[in-house]
C-alpha cells in the first residue's frame, strides 16, 4: 500500500538520476556554521538549546500564533475586480479543517513554527477520487529531503514519521508537497532558518542564564582558591578540598567557615556585576529579536513605547515580520490547493491590525459619512448585524460635483465672474 494511493518506492526511481538539492553543504538539521570556522573552533550550536532561550521562544511562538489566530477565507474575484468571500464545498471544507486531528490554528502554528525553525515547510496533500486536495499535513522537516533530476524536476524523499502517514521511505513529485520556505540564500529549494544567524547569541544568553542559575545556587557567593602560606601535600590538599566542598558550597553556602593555619580564601570568578550580566543577556535578546524582525517590546526585551497608537504599533510589526510569511502562505495554498480562476485565499488581517474602540468609531463615522463605506460595512466591523436600507453608500444632499457647481455658476444671471486682471 502505498501512501494515500501515490508516490512511489525509491528503488522505482532508478530510470532518474535524483540528488539532494545542495545548499553548501549538509542542510539536513538546518543549522550550519553561525560563523566561518565555528565548526573548525568546536563551536556548536544546538538546536534544542537554541530553542531553549526565552527570546528564541518568544518570537517563534508570537509570530506562529499572530498568523494562526488570522482566519483564512475563500475568496472570488467578482467583475468589478473585488475580492470578495465566497463559498466552495470543494475547497472550503480543508481551509476549515485541515486534516482530520488539527484545527486551522493548530495547522497554522504547526505551519509557521516549522518554517522559522528550520526555514521549510513540507505539508503533504491528500486527494480524493477526483484528485481534489482534501487534507493537509504538515511533516516534520528533518525526515524530508528535496531532490533535484537531471532534467530539473523536483521530487521529495519522505522518511517514516510518528503520525502513520507514510509507509517506509517514499519518493513523490512536488504536485503532491507544499513547500515554503524562507531565506534561500544558498539554493533555491532549500530555507534556511532565521537561527541560523542568532543562534550563537542564543547560544551565549543560555550559558549566561546557566551561569546565572549556579550562581545563585551557591548563595550568590562565587567561587575561589583556599591558599596556604606553606607548601603543603597533595594530599593534604585533597582533604582541604573536599573538606570545602562538602561543607561550604552548595545547599551549605553561606555558612561560616574557621579557617587554621593561616589558611586564606580568595575568590575566582566575577560577580554579577562585574561581568555585567543583565546587559549581556538583554544583548543578546535584541539579536534575536532584531533577527526574526520582531519589536523587542513584543518579546519581553526592553520598554514598550510610550504613546498609546496601537495601529501604528501594530501595523509596523505587520509589514516588518508578518506580512511577507502571510502573503506566502496565501500563494502556497493557491497553488497547492489548485485553485480554478477566479478564486484565492485571504487572511483576515482585521485579528491583528485591531484599533482601539474610539479610533474605530471615529474611522466608521468617516467612512459612511464620506460616502465610501456602507453602514452595514461599518457594522460588519464591530460585529453587529446589518440593517434594512445599509448596504447603499449615503452622502449629504447638499454635496454637488465640481462640475456640477461650474454648470450651475455658468447658467446663473447671479455668477461670480472672474476677477478682471490688475492693469
Amino acid at each position: 500500500m502505498r501512501l494515500f494511493k501515490f508516490g512511489r518506492k525509491q528503488k522505482d526511481t532508478s530510470e532518474k538520476a535524483l540528488r539532494p538539492a545542495d545548499n553548501r553543504g549538509s542542510w539536513f538539521g538546518g543549522i550550519r556554521e553561525s560563523f566561518s570556522g565555528a565548526w573548525q573552533q568546536s563551536v556548536e550550536i544546538n538546536h534544542d538549546t537554541v530553542l531553549a532561550f526565552s527570546a528564541v521562544f518568544s518570537c517563534v511562538t508570537l509570530i506562529a500564533a499572530d498568523v494562526a489566530k488570522l482566519r483564512v477565507r475563500l475568496v472570488k474575484l467578482t467583475d468589478d475586480g473585488i475580492w470578495a468571500e465566497a463559498r466552495n464545498a470543494d475547497f472550503s471544507a480543508v481551509l476549515r479543517k485541515p486534516n482530520h486531528f488539527q484545527n486551522r490554528i493548530q495547522f497554522f502554528e504547526t505551519w509557521i513554527i516549522s518554517k522559522l525553525c528550520h526555514g521549510n515547510t513540507y505539508v503533504l496533500k491528500q486527494r480524493d477520487n477526483r484528485g481534489l486536495v482534501t487534507a493537509l499535513y504538515v511533516l516534520n522537516p528533518r525526515r524530508v529531503t528535496t531532490l533535484v533530476g537531471d532534467d530539473g524536476s523536483v521530487y521529495y524523499q519522505l522518511k517514516t514519521d510518528n503520525l502513520s502517514l507514510l509507509e517506509g521511505d517514499l519518493i513523490v513529485p512536488a504536485r503532491d508537497i507544499i513547500h515554503d520556505r524562507i531565506n534561500c540564500l544558498f539554493h533555491p529549494l532549500v530555507g534556511l532558518s532565521p537561527i541560523y544567524a542568532c543562534g550563537l547569541a542564543a547560544m551565549q544568553g543560555n550559558a549566561i542564564q546557566t551561569s546565572s542559575a549556579r550562581f545563585f545556587q551557591n548563595g550568590s557567593r562565587p567561587g575561589g582558591v583556599l591558599t596556604a602560606p606553606n607548601s603543603i601535600g597533595d594530599e593534604t590538599a585533597a582533604r582541604l578540598k573536599t573538606h570545602w566542598e562538602a561543607n561550604y558550597t552548595g545547599e551549605n553556602s553561606g555558612r561560616v567557615a574557621v579557617l587554621g593555619d593561616g589558611l586564606t580564601y580568595e575568590p575566582m570568578v566575577m560577580s554579577a556585576a562585574d561581568s555585567q550580566l543583565i546587559e549581556q543577556l538583554r544583548w543578546s535578546a535584541e539579536t534575536v529579536c532584531s533577527v526574526f524582525h520582531v519589536p523587542g517590546y513584543k518579546a519581553g526585551v526592553g520598554q514598550a513605547p510610550t504613546h498609546s497608537n496601537a495601529e501604528i504599533l501594530n501595523q509596523v510589526y505587520y509589514s516588518d515580520c508578518v506580512q511577507s510569511l502571510l502573503e506566502s502562505l496565501e500563494l502556497c495554498l493557491d497553488e497547492g490547493l489548485e485553485l480554478p480562476d477566479p478564486y484565492g485565499t485571504e487572511f483576515d488581517l482585521d485579528g491583528l491590525l485591531r484599533m482601539d474602540t474610539a479610533t474605530l468609531y471615529k474611522a466608521n463615522n468617516d467612512a459612511v459619512g464620506g460616502g465610501w463605506m456602507t453602514p452595514n460595512e461599518a457594522r460588519r466591523r464591530v460585529d453587529l448585524p446589518p440593517v434594512i436600507g445599509g448596504d447603499t453608500p449615503y452622502l449629504q444632499q447638499q454635496n454637488f460635483s465640481l462640475g456640477a457647481l461650474h454648470a450651475r455658476d455658468q447658467s446663473s444671471p447671479l455668477a461670480v465672474k472672474p476677477a478682471v486682471e490688475a492693469s
